[in-house]
């Protein structure tokens, strides 16, 4: 981004201090305060009134036409990078404004602060007096200075006049930022968004971690019922809460979602897995946490549905419930104070920086709490639309949507004699393993939940199941996994054109279905197991 120089004017009380402080701090921008070089210039305290520096402002403006302020601006940005924004507080006659202005052109915005009269005159009253010993003047004798009584009159000059009656700090800052487009362009910084396109287990998080470098900001959505395994030598490691790029590459910065659910003791285990910090990691307050007493409940949806039973439905509920009783969020944890954020803000950062961000999601569309087949469904929207709701991200910042499909869909199998839920086509692992040419062995080792360690129903490949997807998610990409499913030789394909021609033809037929684009394709779980179409 271009230097930016704003020049802030307008009379005393009208909140141009604190619009400075606040500018420098959210944004980090230089400070430049006169009154600050006023009063270094003086000799005794005696001498550091406001209408001594009220007199001595106007002396050095009659002096140099103006010209002391951008002397000093132009020290403080002696051997700054060209990108480093200054705001300077304030600017009180035109000489000063027209002096910046021929230096620096384009880059400077001069924003005029203004109120009415008394409300002026009310704020400066209330103001506490700086010392014991300083002079405490009405407002009245405040605006006897000649420069100040026609300070207003620069509003007839300013590129922003913003009048802050009837605002709060915040108000006054979200205007002058918007003006300044500070929050960033409507079209700067996207999101490609990983979602699940069946039961769950799809590989999303082979996928997550493939195309995690591409990405400065990694969003992880859901809850722990969610484990994606990433290939790791000599064992794979299993992401239940962090994104599953955190150990891939340590450049994105990380964040979990308001509409998470966490298992604080798992997420802090894993914090210390992965080696992250809180420069890094950042977790809205407002996520909600899993208590003991959340498993427990859901003991019999665990026998009755096949859920994963690890409180997340239960902690979600509660969110809803018992909104009147205190529920503990990831604010109201010690051990998570580091890691607090307002997820917005950091997402902001992003977009205003341009920048890149891949949103997570967990589970699959088939099994979202709408759209799936009710009651043997979880606790969530699992679809496109439920995990940006949860992130916090507006649908106008989606760039890609990349649904997983398996070539064989599968569902938790159930202990203790239930179902979860239907399946079209159900198969056994056997008729897998004969039709591709990999071990049954490998096959029953490979087929076991991430999260409980169960076996796994697995079906034929759902056409309908991809269509009611597609609709819901409207994908822009697909990313096939377990290609080597179909036939062992896909392992050693490298490209496109090396897969099975049978592979081939499945490839194109679901994308004839899905309206999208088989733009990744795993073929194994190992380090060159992806094949990469895109064309972004």
């Amino acid at each position: 981004m271009d230097r930016r120089i704003i020049l802030l004017s307008g009379p005393v009380a009208s909140g141009k201090s604190m619009l400075a402080s606040r500018l420098s701090d959210q944004f980090n921008m230089r400070l430049l305060r006169t009154s600050a070089l006023l009063r270094a210039m003086m000799t005794g305290p005696h001498e550091r009134g406001r209408i001594a520096l009220q007199d001595l402002g106007d002396e050095l403006d009659q002096r140099t036409k103006g010209t002391w302020v951008l002397d000093s601006l132009r020290q403080m940005l002696q051997g700054e990078t060209a990108n480093s924004n200054v705001v300077v507080d304030s600017v009180k006659i035109q000489e000063q404004i027209d002096a910046i202005r021929d230096a620096y052109g384009s880059f400077v915005t001069h924003i005029h602060m203004t109120a009415p009269l008394e409300v002026l005159a009310s704020r400066y009253e209330s103001r506490e007096s700086p010392s014991p010993q300083a002079e405490r003047l009405s407002y009245q004798d405040v605006r006897l200075n000649q420069t100040e009584s026609v300070v207003n009159d620069l509003s007839d000059i300013a590129d922003v006049v913003i009048d802050s009656d009837r605002c709060t700090e915040e108000d006054v800052l979200v205007r002058v930022a918007s003006h300044l487009r500070l929050y960033g362009e409507e079209s700067a910084g996207w999101v490609d968004v990983i979602v699940g396109g069946q039961y769950g287990s799809e590989g999303k998080g082979q996928i997550a971690a493939y195309l995690a470098s591409d990405y400065d900001l990694l969003v992880r959505v859901g809850g722990p019922n969610a484990g994606h395994k990433v290939f790791e030598r000599p064992v794979p490691y299993t992401h239940h809460q962090l994104p599953s790029g955190t150990r891939r590459t340590d450049r994105p910065r990380l964040l979990i979602g308001a509409g998470a659910v966490l298992n604080v003791g798992g997420l802090l285990k894993e914090i210390s897995e992965c080696g992250v910090d809180a420069n890094r990691l950042k977790i809205d307050r407002a996520a909600m946490t899993i208590t003991e007493e959340d498993v427990e409940t859901e003991s019999d949806l665990v026998k009755g549905i096949g859920s994963t039973g690890q409180g997340v439905g239960s902690a979600t509920a509660r969110r809803v419930m018992q909104r009147n009783l205190r529920t503990k969020l990831a604010k109201d944890v010690p051990d998570l104070d580091p890691f607090m954020c307002n997820a917005l803000e950091v997402l902001q950062d992003i977009f205003a920086a341009n920048g890149r961000i891949c949103l997570e999601g967990t589970q699959g569309t088939g099994l979202s709490l709408y759209h799936g087949s009710y009651p043997y469904v979880t606790s969530r929207d699992t679809t496109v639309s439920g995990c940006l709701a949860e992130a916090g991200i507006p649908p106008g910042k989606v760039r890609r949507v990349v649904m997983v499909c398996r070539t064989y869909p599968i569902r938790v199998e159930s202990p203790d004699g239930g179902t979860s839920g239907p399946m079209s086509q159900e198969i056994s692992l056997e008729l897998i393993s004969e039709r591709s040419g990999i071990p049954l062995e490998e096959l029953e080792r490979t087929e076991r939940t991430s999260t409980t360690d169960r076996e796994r129903r697995i079906g034929e490949f759902d056409w309908g199941l991809l269509r009611r997807a597609s609709l819901l998610n409207r994908p822009t990409d697909i990313a096939l996994t377990f290609s080597d499913y179909l036939t062992v030789k896909n392992r050693d394909a490298k490209r496109f054109e090396q897969l099975h021609p049978e592979t081939i033809n499945f490839i194109q037929e679901i994308e004839r279905v899905s309206g999208a684009r088989v733009s990744l394709i795993a073929t194994g779980f190992n380090p060159r197991s992806i094949i990469d179409r895109r064309s972004w």
